[in-house]
């Protein structure tokens, strides 16, 4: 497998990191992650088209950028894949609306699987415009049980206005693109990981639909949501990205968690509404963001991949934007302590996202995640 990675910005143009000064144009896949406002004209998605013109290209829109260990703002970050042993395959849907969501994710699912040999799916998704929690069950229920999924969905800064995605055309809104890896040569790793801290006590989802919350034992979910955010209720709903959910299913353990994130809230209904499905009779918890135990979280994601340090490996990484949003001008120490572990010399790319999308640490299920880090390393047996 042999790796190009390069990023655009409006005062360099296209770049490539690394040794490499001209594209390899027998790349077969073209990934890239771009800031809003690149990627309308199309322009950027044009450039790599005529520079890796046998390749299939897949984006979508962001909330940031990263590139090796640094995060960036308004550039495009791009990965050209060259595979040796292995193939590949690709898909993209279109929906109306959010309830489409599932029948989307099936769909991809049933025209990847036939062709033998699927190891691994990656997703791109609109960001707004799709249900990321009924996408994922779309296709984990429709591909073999060793099939892995990881991606994400678009961002758009912290607007929450537009956000696109596209394979082999300009990206635009309610689009989802799809890569399915097959063979016994590609290598697949990944990790996703939180690192929040919870606090308060547990409480019982009773009121639901889909990502609106309404009750949490039996009580009003935004009156005691504000409670104990004390002052920084004020700040809502900006303030909400600093303290997350966590949420498991009542039978499970601590353990089973994932993190939803409070997109916005309504004083009216007194509900919150997050970033993916928070069905009735889970569990929640409130989560504070520790600088240390985030990047350690970080970290973290990048051993579960499995990495061996080789520069002809691909690293995918998608990053919650509460993340940078809460780390600031430390959000690259994520990335670094990231690059610490796969080793500086493997091509990283990666973006802020609205929904991360990887198998859970514990029980092994693939899930929509708010507020992780996940990893994704690609490479291809020696």
């Amino acid at each position: 497998m042999k790796v190009q990675m390069l990023k655009w910005s409006k005062d360099s143009n296209w770049k490539y990191e690394g040794d490499k000064t001209e594209p390899n144009k027998d790349s077969q896949l073209v990934i890239y992650f771009g800031a809003p406002g690149t990627l309308d004209s199309g322009e950027g998605f044009n450039e790599l088209k005529s520079m890796y013109p046998n390749a299939h290209i897949m984006g979508c829109s962001t909330s940031g950028e990263i590139a090796g260990a640094e995060v960036f703002d308004d550039t495009i970050v791009a990965t050209a894949i060259l595979f040796e042993k292995s193939t590949i395959e690709t898909v993209s849907e279109t929906v109306k609306d959010n309830t489409e969501s599932h029948k989307a994710g099936a769909s991809i699912a049933e025209k990847l699987k036939k062709k033998s040999g699927l190891r691994h799916i990656f997703l791109l998704s609109d960001g707004l415009n799709v249900n990321g929690s009924e996408l994922v069950k779309g296709v984990i229920e429709n591909v073999p049980s060793d099939v892995t999924v990881t991606g994400g969905l678009a961002g758009d800064g912290t607007n929450f206005s537009k956000t696109v995605a596209g394979l082999d055309e300009v990206p635009t809104s309610h689009k989802i693109a799809a890569v399915g890896f097959y063979g016994d040569g590609i290598n697949i790793g990944f990790g996703g990981v939180g690192g929040w801290d919870p606090f308060g006590p547990e409480r019982v989802v009773t009121r639901s639909k889909d990502n609106i919350l309404y009750e949490l034992d039996g009580q009003p979910a935004l009156d005691l949501y504000k409670k104990y955010l004390g002052e920084e209720a004020e700040k809502l709903p900006g303030s909400a990205l600093f303290f997350p959910f966590s949420m498991r299913p009542a039978e499970s353990s601590a353990k089973d968690t994932i993190i939803r994130t409070i997109l916005n809230t309504d004083d009216n209904e007194k509900s919150v509404t997050c970033a993916g499905d928070i069905p009735e009779g889970s569990i929640v918890r409130l989560m504070k963001g520790n600088f240390e135990h985030l990047i350690d979280g970080a970290a973290k994601a990048a051993k579960l991949t499995g990495s061996n340090d080789d520069k002809d490996s691909c690293a995918l990484l998608v990053n919650c934007v509460g993340r940078k949003v809460v780390l600031g001008q430390e959000a690259d120490s994520e990335t670094e302590a990231i690059a610490k572990v796969l080793g500086k010399t493997v091509p990283t790319i990666g973006f802020y996202s609205y929904g991360e999308i990887c198998h859970h640490e514990v029980t092994k299920e693939c899930l929509l995640h708010n507020q992780t880090m996940t990893v994704t390393l690609l490479n291809e047996t020696m």
